[in-house]
């Protein structure tokens, strides 16, 4: 299936969005741990799920280089910040 010029758009304003939404929600995971004193509220928002994957390595006879591992953390703020990011977005169209 081929994606015509509008869908392309589409599909890297999405991955734009939710890009920025984890690097928003990963701030937001690091103010409040500065912020907040420890308590189960902070526990809950801070708490992330990783998932990892790697490495990876390319042998191509003349060049070889590993990737990884990748690692994905995701919790509650990141979350959140993909919906900020996402509603900002949709206010700028």
């Amino acid at each position: 299936m081929q994606l015509q010029g509008n869908s392309r758009r589409e599909v890297g304003r999405q991955a734009a969005v939710v890009v920025g939404g984890l690097l928003l929600g990963g701030l937001l995971t690091r103010l409040l741990q500065w912020i907040m004193p420890p308590s189960a509220a902070r526990e809950f928002f801070v708490t992330t799920v990783a998932a990892s994957v790697g490495p990876l390595s390319v042998d191509l006879l003349v060049v070889a280089f590993t990737l990884g591992p990748l690692v994905l953390r995701v919790n509650i703020l990141s979350v959140v910040g993909i919906l900020l990011v996402a509603w900002f977005a949709r206010s700028l169209l």
